[in-house]
Order: C-alpha cells, then structure tokens, then sequence
C-alpha cells in the first residue's frame, strides 16, 4: 500500500511539474479534482503536494480575501469556500491575480474539461452568513500586531508568548477591555504597573491605544500570509493613525 500510495504521488508530482513549466514563483497553482487517489490520506491533497513541487516558493494554498458588493473587506474565505461561492454565482467582481486554477471533470456537450480561475480578491452579493460588526474582534493577536508586538510602556519588542493584554484605566478602576483601553505590555511592566493608573506611576504611555477598521483587522490577523495585491487593497482602506503604514 505504501508503495503505491508513493507512486501515485510520484506521479501526481510529474504532471504538476509539467503543468508549471518548472515552477517560477508567482505562477498561477492548479487543483485537479481528477488527481485524487481512494488510497490518499485525508491530508493528502494536490495543494500539499503543490507544495512539494514548489518548494518554499508555494507553502500552502493563500487565503481569498472577501468583499462586500460594495468593496468593504469582510473576511478571509479558503479556496475551498471560494470554489463554492464562484459555482454559487455569488462572485460578482474580482480584483487582483487568478492565485488558483481548478479542473473538473469533462463535459460530453461542452466537449471539454471544465475549470474555474480563482482570483485573490473576490467581492460576492448576499450577506452569506457573516453578522455585521461596527468594531472588529478584540484578540490578543491582533492586539499584539496593532502594537507591532512592542510594549508600549518600555518599548522593547516580544514574542507574543512574552506579550500581555493590559487596560490602560484598570478594570478594578472601571477601565473597559475594548480596543482604546488595551495595550501590549511584557510581563514585568504589566507586573510593575498593577491596578494602578498611569498617573499613579512613573510608567508613560509611548503611543496611544486606538480602534482598528476592518480592513486593519484582516491585515492584522492574516499577516505573513498576504498576497501583494490584496495587502495594496487593504492598505488603501486602513486608517490614517494605522501603525501598519509606519
């Protein structure tokens, strides 16, 4: 089983290898609904073994990033959850590459193979399950990448394992966890400063807390893993305090 589990992936490889031309970063990615084997795993899909094929140039399939009719940012959707909304007629507009090429089966009175371009950016129709938000999520993750993972009380820089969630005015005090009263701080100036106000400590605030749009919100939360084009198209919504354009 082992071997020919090897061999049909060897094989899958082959064609996607000649599919690219050889790989060149940027190139569009394939999904063929045709190469999947009854002895693949469950984790043994072509992405994964486009990642094979390509190296560090492709890690793992990108995130859509999903708009409103209107052009506001909404969410990060998979591929998967792309495919459907294109098949579902919900894609009204694109913007940026085609990231994804998917193949289907062969259609006797189409007389040929159907496929489907995914592009980076999608906007669809309908509300699509997703609840309207005046304010994004507060996660320490994204609170961590609004403060570019620097306490703001001593300024030096942490991992997020070494990051705190503080409140600028102390809960105790009747300080709210909501984006404007949250900051980054290390563990030792959140120790040093307590419950206490900032007006009781020698402590000084380095920036101000402030609430992120949504457009920040995806781009805080997604980082790393956004494509140029829908980074340019996040940027050109994000607030003009934004630390992410400094």
């Amino acid at each position: 089983m082992a071997e020919t589990r090897t061999r049909s992936r060897e094989a899958v490889r082959q064609r996607l290898t000649a599919r690219h031309g050889g790989g060149a970063r940027g190139a569009v990615r394939y999904y063929d609904a045709d190469d999947r084997h009854a002895d693949h795993g469950a984790d043994d899909t072509l992405p994964q073994l486009l990642s094979e094929v390509r190296g560090a140039a492709l890690v793992s399939p990108p995130r859509i990033l999903r708009l409103d009719r209107s052009g506001k940012p909404v969410d990060w959707v998979s591929w998967q959850d792309a495919v459907c909304l294109y098949a579902r007629d919900l894609v009204v507009w694109t913007l940026g590459d085609e990231v994804l090429r998917i193949y289907g089966g062969f259609s006797r009175l189409a007389r040929r193979r159907s496929e489907m371009g995914i592009h980076s950016i999608i906007a669809c129709d309908g509300k699509l399950g997703v609840p309207h938000r005046t304010v994004p999520p507060l996660t320490n993750r994204a609170l961590f990448r609004r403060d570019r993972n620097l306490c703001l009380y001593c300024g030096n820089a942490f991992l997020d394992g070494d990051l705190t969630r503080d409140h600028v005015v102390p809960r105790s005090r009747g300080g709210s966890d909501c984006w404007d009263n949250v900051v980054a701080a290390c563990k030792r100036c959140n120790h040093q400063k307590g419950h206490r106000l900032l007006s009781d400590t020698a402590i000084e605030l380095l920036a101000l807390p402030y609430v992120p749009n949504f457009a920040e919100y995806l781009a805080l939360i997604n980082g790393g893993r956004i494509l140029g084009d829908q980074m340019d198209f996040l940027r050109s919504q994000f607030s003009k305090e934004s630390r992410l354009l400094h």
